[in-house]
């Protein structure tokens, strides 16, 4: 299998344009200087490439509050050093994103120097991983510009001279543990280089610094480290900032759900219900004082009611027997005998110690089985689904011990754990349903396995997943991202505790099964972000479809619980409200068409009048253009000279290597001094016009003076205009015509599953529509629009347009509302496009409605309107 990169995502775009723009007015092909490396004031003789940055500190400070602005996002008071935040939700492409970002800031300013660092083994793994299979996509997307990727190795420090003096693009890849500390090799002097550290390698470059997961590298060694590698800047990208550093791009969970960028949630969860049998004991908290330390426990507590969960206070020496108001199940061995706020943890009398966030008494052996099965069940369910489709299924569970999956016996030999054995049992007994016979062609041992790392002897092991003894484990996962999605490939169950968490993730998992406690706040995010990713099929391609991308977590917990955790991780984090986004697994619903709707009368009637495809072409004046664009740039912002800036630096060596101390710092503006790019054959590249077109254009805005200003802000300026009036004039005259016979299908209508909320509009008279249960809806005026139709008497036939009715458009496909009949003195059909009264459209909601428009003008007897009731169609 090949993975398939789409170029064209938006939001993708608009990430990376918030970073680029950060640099506008950097002049071209200036991002790069030629430094000398001499014997004197370096230590090697070679010529090497670095980045230069032209733009003063307030240039940059004005393009990123202007990027802020047009993004919605805070302003920051200050620049707060050259750091630059972007949040993207998981599985949104953020690694994509970045490495693109690396294309057109060299594209665009010639910068060549780039430093990728991470926090974890786990996540190297997964940055070179995208490395690797984005290269040819990016390769023919920048006309196969020449670059180098590599990971920092300490037995390798030579790397780091190719890393410095190749003219390619240079990508680095380096754990922040690899160079935190001084004792680490890269910090230290090596004979090898005359006695002078490697480091020293990079800083001369000034790197772009990318930092991946900077909430993982927020403690004082580790940003004082980043900023010795003396970057040019540092973008900072994260689901998760714990701070934030000058926002340009904000992607938050709530806009991807949204925008359909990722599954939907459905949480299917199993409790007990009045089991107040055993000892339950849940940390929540550790409090510091300055004269004692407390915790915050919940347990079972004896009340009037009857016993009930809560949360009480507790110091050393209280005895959880009294706090409970005498529940005999705590009378032994419950006495706090101590609070440690530094590991985050209490000691009980018992000698048991709880951990914050972790529980005593919860997890019985029948909830963990019910759980198995109930991931296998629906694992089971959505495999027969997807099989004809070409979608392989996978399940994920997260474990908190290795033993529970495989340990080892008196000899060494391994031996199946609890968890193992009782899949095997279910996964068995599910199969041999008749309902799921050959479903999965695989046997109960080839189609699960654990993804654990290992210790000297070879062994599994529990470790946190920042180890070397991690190695192993994370490159089998990450390099056999291709193979696991396969549908020849047996392997379908993962059993994992720490390898899965950051850096992994695959498309198709589309079960997420947590047997093991949640400990930290961000880990409910992360560990659902293994699953978010929309799927992709057998050749390679994403899924759309969202009732296809659906993940279910199978939680130990009440739904609520668990919507409402995650929501408030949400909430704190992205600073936005998240709720009723999350869904319950057993509010699901099917669809139903009507049978034999198709044989309706009316439904052909008006299926017959609109199933055509068309394409289309677009016309528009040149003069127009002319006219209309001139004016256009004539009213963009001033455009601002840019500088150089100096600054003076007394260099010293000492026992540590080489050490600046800034002296004074000066900008000049540039005044003529640059070369001047072919300015019609740049802005020609990008708008696709013809040179007299372009000259006139710019002849007429009066602001050709500018150029001699800044020429790429002008240029970028005078490009991003253009094409926004040359788009509106296309849509202006945009003409659609059939394409032969060409329809839409209609086995494309197909029952499909929903989750019910207060905009599924319940039908009652089945004969004029296509369904015979529910609508799902997206708004109150859709759902008002579908109560008008069905209680109207003058609306014969109505239905909602499925996904899959989309007409192309120049800026991206258009999927219209409605479809209904409507008759007084005469029948008329109509495609309706619902929106508020009032409501202030986007201007690509507006552009596409004008297709939809003209799409229909080419369609007999069909009239297209945008209205907000039934009532305006009269």
């Amino acid at each position: 299998m090949k993975l398939h990169f789409d170029q064209n995502q938006q939001f993708q775009l608009d990430a990376i344009n918030s970073i680029v723009g950060i640099f506008e007015g950097q002049p071209l092909s200036h991002g790069n200087f030629n430094f000398s490396i001499s014997n004197e004031s370096y230590f090697v003789p070679d010529g090497g490439i670095g980045n230069r940055l032209m733009l003063s500190e307030q240039q940059i400070f004005e393009n990123v509050k202007n990027i802020q602005r047009k993004n919605d996002l805070a302003i920051s008071a200050k620049l707060d050093g050259k750091n630059f935040s972007v949040e993207m939700e998981t599985g949104t492409g953020k690694t994509y994103v970045y490495l693109r970002t690396i294309y057109e800031l060299n594209k665009k300013y010639g910068f060549k120097k780039f430093v990728i660092v991470v926090p974890s083994i786990a996540i190297r793994e997964g940055v070179l991983k995208n490395l690797e299979i984005t290269f040819e996509h990016f390769q023919n997307l920048y006309d196969k510009t020449p670059v180098n990727f590599d990971v920092y190795d300490s037995r390798r420090i030579s790397n780091l001279r190719n890393f410095a003096i190749n003219n390619n693009i240079q990508i680095l890849v380096i754990n922040i543990d690899s160079f935190a500390k001084d004792e680490n090799i890269i910090n230290k002097p090596n004979d090898k280089i005359t006695g002078k550290r490697p480091i020293e390698f990079v800083q001369a470059t000034s790197p772009i610094v990318i930092v991946d997961e900077p909430q993982n590298m927020e403690t004082e060694i580790r940003r004082k480290a980043i900023e010795n590698l003396n970057p040019l800047c540092t973008l900072r990208y994260s689901a998760t900032h714990t701070n934030i550093y000058n926002m340009v791009y904000s992607l938050d969970p709530v806009k991807a759900y949204d925008l359909g960028l990722v599954k939907q949630i459905e949480v299917d969860s199993i409790v007990t219900e009045n089991d107040f049998n055993e000892a339950f004991i849940c940390l929540e908290k550790v409090i510091a004082a300055k004269t004692k330390t407390s915790a915050k426990i919940k347990i079972d507590v004896n009340t009037s009611n009857g016993v009930k969960r809560k949360i009480v206070t507790a110091k050393v020496g209280d005895d959880l027997y009294d706090l409970s108001n005498m529940r005999d199940i705590y009378k032994d061995g419950y006495i706090i005998n101590g609070i440690d706020v530094g590991d985050k943890f209490i000691e009980l009398s018992n000698g048991e110690t709880v951990l914050v966030g972790d529980t005593l008494g919860k997890l019985s052996d029948e909830i963990m089985k019910v759980q198995i099965k109930k991931t296998v069940e629906e694992h089971f369910i959505k495999e027969r689904k997807f099989k004809d489709k070409g979608i392989k299924v996978l399940s994920l569970f997260f474990i908190n011990r290795v033993a529970n999956y495989r340990s080892y016996d008196a000899d060494g030999n391994p031996v199946k754990g609890k968890f193992a054995l009782w899949f095997e049992d279910i996964y068995q007994e599910i199969s041999r349903k008749s309902l799921y016979k050959d479903v999965i062609p695989f046997e109960a041992n080839e189609v699960h396995n654990g993804y654990f790392s290992q210790d000297k002897k070879g062994k599994w092991s529990d470790t946190k997943g920042n180890t070397l003894a991690d190695n192993d484990t994370f490159k089998l996962i990450m390099k056999n991202k291709e193979r696991l999605l396969d549908i020849n490939e047996p392997l379908r169950f993962i059993f994992s505790h720490s390898a899965l968490r950051e850096g992994w993730d695959n498309p198709n998992v589309f079960q997420i099964c947590t047997l093991n406690e949640t400990r930290s706040e961000l880990k409910k995010r992360q560990e659902i972000g293994r699953g978010l990713r929309l799927s992709v099929n057998q050749d390679g391609n994403r899924i759309h479809n969202t009732n296809i991308n659906r993940l279910t977590i199978i939680a130990n917990e009440a739904y609520e619980d668990f919507a409402r955790q995650l929501q408030m991780e949400i909430e704190e984090e992205c600073g936005v409200s998240f709720k009723g986004r999350i869904k319950n697994r057993q509010e699901r619903a099917t669809v139903n068409y009507r049978k034999g709707f198709e044989l309706d009368e009316k439904f052909k009637t008006i299926w017959d009048k609109i199933k055509n495809h068309t394409t289309y072409k677009v016309d528009y004046n040149t003069p127009d253009l002319i006219k209309k664009a001139s004016k256009a740039i004539s009213q963009i912002p001033a455009i601002k000279r840019a500088v150089i800036k100096t600054t003076k630096a007394a260099l010293e060596f000492d026992d540590a290597g080489i050490v600046s101390e800034i002296k004074a710092s000066y900008s000049t503006a540039l005044d003529g001094i640059f070369s001047i790019p072919d300015v019609l054959s740049y802005i020609q590249e990008k708008t696709e016009l013809t040179r007299s077109t372009i000259l006139e254009i710019l002849l007429q805005s009066g602001r050709t003076g500018d150029i001699m200003i800044n020429p790429q802000l002008f240029f970028d300026s005078a490009v991003s205009t253009i094409n926004d009036v040359l788009t509106e004039l296309m849509i202006d005259g945009i003409k659609y015509e059939k394409i032969g016979t060409k329809e839409y299908e209609m086995r494309l209508f197909e029952d499909f599953e929903i989750h019910i909320n207060e905009l599924t509009f319940q039908i009652s008279k089945k004969d004029k529509t296509i369904y015979s249960n529910l609508i799902p809806l997206d708004s109150n005026i859709e759902y008002d629009f579908a109560k008008e139709c069905e209680n109207r008497d003058d609306i014969e036939f109505y239905f909602k347009l499925p996904f899959w009715f989309k007409i192309q458009t120049p800026i991206g496909n258009y999927n219209p509302d409605w479809a209904l009949i409507k008759k007084n003195e005469k029948t008329i059909y109509f495609v309706a496009e619902t929106k508020s009264a009032g409501q202030e459209l986007k201007t690509t909601e507006k552009r596409k409605i004008k297709c939809g428009k003209a799409h229909f003008n080419e369609f007999e007897d069909v009239e297209y309107r945008q209205i907000s009731t039934v009532s305006e169609l009269d």
